[in-house]
């Protein structure tokens, strides 16, 4: 399978805003729900939030709940994730991935990540 490409990190200090975009091959965008995930420096990946296929249906963790918003659009094949009010703990390497089903449970149809955006928050 093609591997997904991120894109949009940067650094920024605490309280600033960044926009991640998601870009794949058309099939990702075919599946339950489309995700964002992030793994920070010696921790283990884990599920940022998740925007259903049609957009109707959003699941993000609560640790970024209220500052993150996750969009998406078929048309182009893109996913968003719009961080606002960033946090030095929101620093990590963000991925994206489409799931069967939606939320941090849901199984991914395929082992594939892409390089990922690295994101720094300084405090």
């Amino acid at each position: 399978q093609g591997r997904p490409v991120e894109s949009g990190g940067g650094f920024v200090q605490a309280g600033g805003s960044l926009r991640l975009s998601c870009v794949a091959e058309p099939y990702y965008f075919s599946f339950d729900s489309m995700a964002w995930f992030r793994q920070a420096p010696g921790k283990d990946r884990e599920f940022v939030g998740g925007i259903s296929h049609n957009g109707s249906a959003i699941d993000v963790i609560d640790a970024v709940t209220g500052r993150f918003i996750i969009s998406r659009d078929n048309a182009v094949n893109t996913m968003y994730l719009q961080m606002n009010n960033l946090k030095p703990e929101d620093t990590a390497i963000y991925f994206c991935a489409p799931q069967m089903g939606l939320g941090p449970l849901a199984a991914r149809p395929f082992d594939v990540w892409g390089q990922g955006t690295q994101v720094t928050v300084s405090s």
